[in-house]
């Protein structure tokens, strides 16, 4: 079985606005992608975060975004090249500054939502973002979605010398060619707990998961994905936690 990390999107708070369970969810995991404020999250925010992860031995990853905070993000943005790195050298070196006071650094980098999509179905944005984090620091890996063929995106990171961490989701329904079903369709987002758990662990595995359309997809994955803004999601978050522990034990 892989030793699958366990990440969880943090720090989408705003201001007095609160956003997910960051400190029920945060001893359940590995790796926290806090938001670097362009689509939540404030300094504030951060700083309490990268509190809570550093308290919990936890990675710290920046989540950078598309200047967006009334869309959370979650909207396509048109960027050139260059301004794509600006933004994310911005967001990343924000993060950074805040753990480097408290006596940490940002370990990762997984982009959020629309920069995040956007990367997986346009190569010449994927090299953008690959060139940034490189630029930045080639040590940092960089985390983006595991699909049913990695060897184009592992290519692009073997070019900039950049680690790759492919992520895989618990509780998202998968197309045939390994992307995420749309949110605007029925079936995609999972909401059992048992069948949540049983696509983590079939997915550290390396178990055949069944695609939208009746085909097996096989995704290989270094991180799993996980979300904690609920006390159900925190639940089955601790539940994963529990599985991949007793499944990995010798």
């Amino acid at each position: 079985m892989n030793r699958l990390l366990l990440n969880c999107d943090i720090g989408e708070s705003f201001g007095h606005w609160t956003m997910g369970l960051d400190a029920e969810v945060m001893p359940y995991i590995d790796c926290a992608n806090i938001a670097c404020g362009f689509h939540a999250g404030d300094p504030s925010i951060m700083r309490k975060t990268v509190s809570l992860a550093l308290a919990n031995n936890v990675r710290i990853g920046a989540h950078p975004a598309y200047q967006d905070l009334a869309g959370f993000g979650r909207r396509s943005m048109a960027y050139g090249a260059q301004e794509l790195q600006d933004l994310l050298h911005y967001q990343i070196g924000a993060l950074d500054g805040i753990c480097r006071a408290q006596g940490g650094r940002v370990s990762y980098v997984k982009p959020h939502g629309a920069m995040y999509n956007d990367m997986m179905a346009n190569p010449q944005q994927l090299r953008a973002v690959i060139q940034a984090v490189a630029a930045y620091d080639p040590g940092l890996p960089l985390m983006l979605m595991a699909t049913r063929d990695n060897s184009a995106a592992q290519a692009l990171g073997d070019e900039y010398g950049l680690t790759l961490w492919f992520e895989a989701f618990a509780d998202r329904a998968y197309d045939s060619a390994g992307h995420l079903v749309s949110r605007q369709l029925p079936g995609a987002v999972h909401h059992d707990a048992e069948v949540i758990i049983a696509q983590a662990l079939g997915i550290a595995r390396g178990d055949a998961l069944t695609a939208s359309d009746g085909s097996a997809l096989v995704l290989h994955a270094n991180t799993l994905c996980v979300h904690g803004d609920n006390a159900s999601s925190v639940a089955a978050v601790r539940r994963i936690r529990e599985a991949l522990d007793r499944q990995s034990a010798p």
